[in-house]
């Protein structure tokens, strides 16, 4: 028999460790591990190089600053240079889901190198009324944004496919809509995701820092107080625990939060947690300007090793980037920190991040990059066994990583739809250098040899 592909003499990071075999790969699957080399139609040189399953980036806003036909090209091609196979993507639609939900997913379909799926946002009681429309159409996980509501209820939605308007509304995430997303989604088997901030706390801070005429990241780190992410916290745990829904909450970044999340698993509660890579790496201590500005914002230094050591211990599950693909004009519209736009994007650096910062300072391992990058993200999303592992049968989504491969960090590098990078300049030891999805081998060396249109919209199960 000849298969399509085989992967020589690359180290293999399997859950127990790693082994030393070639990979064998036909139609686009996984078929096993050997030490011989049978008849083959490709063979890729995987001599000093590490073989990981496909990282999953768990958190990406795309299609808000261009819409998805445009922003599935640049945003999958960044994503392949930076060594990942499948994005989840932010969906945030004004309306019904039963108007706007199909073209979305018409126009996604043909445009990504590497594969996706999608969490859908819930901004109100039609959306809730939806929810089981999504699930029919491949979706099954919900975001609520506790952040937003009252004066700081301002936010950009996806643009229709095609366009090129800015989509603006005035949301209220109200705590009657959180209670009744996390039924429904109980009810429907599906995680609710969760940016948890207290609005009304949020309002308040920033009008306070506005007043006494504060600026800068600590400003805005201080406006939004790690208290009120605790408040939030704990507050949707309680709709948890009530109906035996499993809260993921995104983008934890302070030591407060994470003692709150331990006092709510404690409590019974069904959690997950995803940290950023700008949560290990940044503080307002550090960090100038206002490129570095998101929602909840960098804190301090203490909060990074705090992040560090949660992750090292493996009380964080995932590491999503928070992507957000705007531009640097948009995003420094004004003179202060409180006029700058939250978010940056980060999708092509979050692997060498990882390997820089982890893996080759000693602070995670290779086996736990594995679970933080792919395993865990497969499993509480529903694609477990066919993506997060390297499993016979799974799909053959391999990133091959070089540990010593040291390069400076530019925008240009990933060639994605924005024009700065938070990172830029920065030196980073250990890339992704051959990306992987379905078999087919989509980047090598930071240059996308894949085909538009390969990626298709993972399918998931529920529990």
């Amino acid at each position: 028999m000849t298969y399509d592909t085989i992967i020589t003499d690359s180290h293999i990071i399997l859950p127990q460790g790693m082994i030393d075999k070639n990979i064998i790969i036909d139609e686009g699957k996984i078929v096993g591990f050997t030490n011989d080399i049978p008849a083959h139609d490709h063979k890729i040189n995987g001599s000093g190089l590490i073989s990981v399953p496909g990282p999953i980036d768990t958190h990406v806003h795309y299609g808000v600053y261009s819409p998805i036909d445009e922003a599935a090209k640049t945003e999958s091609h960044a994503a392949a240079i930076g060594g990942i196979t499948t994005m989840m993507r932010m969906l945030r639609l004004k309306n019904s889901f039963q108007k706007t939900l199909q073209e979305q997913l018409d126009a996604a379909s043909r445009y990504h190198y590497i594969d996706y799926a999608i969490h859908a946002s819930i901004f109100t009681s039609q959306q809730i009324d939806e929810m089981k429309f999504c699930v029919d159409k491949g979706i099954t996980s919900f975001k609520i944004y506790m952040n937003l509501g009252g004066e700081v209820g301002h936010v950009y939605m996806d643009m229709p496919p095609y366009s090129s308007e800015l989509i603006a509304a005035q949301v209220d995430v109200t705590n009657k809509i959180v209670k009744e997303t996390v039924k429904k989604a109980a009810s429907l088997g599906c995680p609710v995701l969760v940016h948890a901030e207290d609005y009304e706390s949020c309002a308040c801070g920033i009008k306070t820092a506005k007043e006494k005429k504060q600026d800068g990241l600590s400003a805005w780190s201080e406006s939004r107080s790690p208290e009120f992410e605790a408040k939030a916290i704990k507050n949707v745990c309680k709709y948890g625990r009530n109906y035996g829904c499993v809260i993921y909450f995104v983008h934890i970044g302070s030591e407060r939060a994470l003692q709150q999340i331990a006092l709510e698993r404690k409590l019974g509660t069904k959690i997950f947690v995803e940290t950023c890579p700008h949560y290990l790496t940044l503080s307002y201590e550090k960090q100038d300007g206002y490129l570095a500005k998101v929602m909840p914002p960098i804190r301090s230094q203490k909060d990074n090793e705090a992040v560090w050591h949660a992750l090292s211990k493996n009380l964080i599950d995932t590491v999503g980037t928070d992507h957000v693909a705007n531009k640097l004009k948009l995003k420094l519209g004004g003179n202060d920190v409180w006029s700058a736009l939250a978010g940056f994007p980060g999708i092509g650096t979050l692997i060498p991040i990882l390997l820089s910062e982890g893996i080759n300072k000693n602070r995670i391992t290779l086996e736990q990059f594995v679970k933080f990058t792919s395993q865990n993200a497969s499993q509480i999303f529903g694609m477990y066994p066919k993506k997060g592992t390297l499993k016979k049968n799974s799909d053959a989504d391999i990133t091959m990583l070089d540990l010593k491969k040291e390069n400076r960090a530019s925008n240009e590098l990933f060639g994605g739809f924005s024009d700065y990078i938070v990172y830029d300049g920065r030196n980073l030891k250990g890339w992704p250098v051959k990306t992987i999805v379905r078999g087919e081998l989509v980047a090598e060396n930071f240059e996308v040899v894949g085909k538009i249109g390969h990626g298709k919209l993972v399918s998931r199960s529920v529990t």
